[in-house]
């Protein structure tokens, strides 16, 4: 998928004229382009070949509401449910990933190619919002509470380990994961040093502590 700022794989006369390294575009023009050697940020031009490109719509879930953008990709790229890309819209970019390829109406794939899908159907990754079912310290669950919290996608909460939301403390006592999270053994997890990024995380449970907190007073 169509990254934010476009990198070339070409010669750098000062560095490495007879091998290609990784180049920034900084300018595009009839023919040439303007652009930045990453190892040694000597600024040249050269001819960038242009590859083809496709739009497509992408729809984007993000704190339970959605909202439709574009992206563009090379139509023979492969892409599969679960794998995340940079999404430029007028409002913001983000990191969004794969949850579901629309092909047709009623057409839904794991995998396929760029010019094969319709829509793309994707959730916000890089800032989340995590649900967590906190229980009292008292080893009940008639009142628990329901919390949401926040955070940077790649947070990472660790089973036995505590957590502080404004006001809130609480120890993390088992995580459940979402569908699409990968790279897990177990769901949910539940041993203690047990741990996930915030990405994958459909819901915390939890042990009150901020009570704790002043029971020495």
């Amino acid at each position: 998928m169509s990254e934010t700022a476009q990198r070339v794989p070409v010669a750098c006369p000062s560095c490495s004229p007879d091998a290609e390294t990784v180049h920034e575009v900084l300018k595009e023009g009839s023919g040439h382009a303007t652009v930045r050697c990453t190892e040694c940020s000597h600024v040249h031009k050269t001819k960038v070949e242009k590859d083809e490109q496709v739009e497509r719509d992408v729809v984007v879930s993000q704190d339970g509401e959605s909202f439709t953008a574009t992206a563009d990709a090379p139509p023979e790229e492969t892409v599969a449910v679960g794998e995340e890309f940079v999404l430029e819209t007028p409002e913001a970019i983000m990191v969004v990933r794969i949850t579901d390829l629309q092909l047709g109406d009623e057409v839904r794939r794991e995998q396929a190619k760029v010019k094969d899908v319709e829509t793309f159907w994707t959730r916000a990754v890089d800032n989340v919002r995590v649900n967590v079912t906190v229980n009292p310290n008292d080893g009940s669950h008639d009142d628990s509470t329901s919390l949401k919290m926040d955070v940077p996608g790649d947070h990472e909460f660790v089973v036995g380990e505590s957590e502080e939301f404004g006001d809130e403390k609480f120890k993390v006592k088992s995580i459940a994961l979402r569908d699409d999270a990968e790279g897990y053994y177990f769901n949910p997890l539940g041993e203690k040093g047990d741990s996930a990024v915030a990405k994958d995380v459909k819901r915390l449970y939890a042990d009150d502590e901020t009570s704790s907190a002043w029971s020495a007073w």
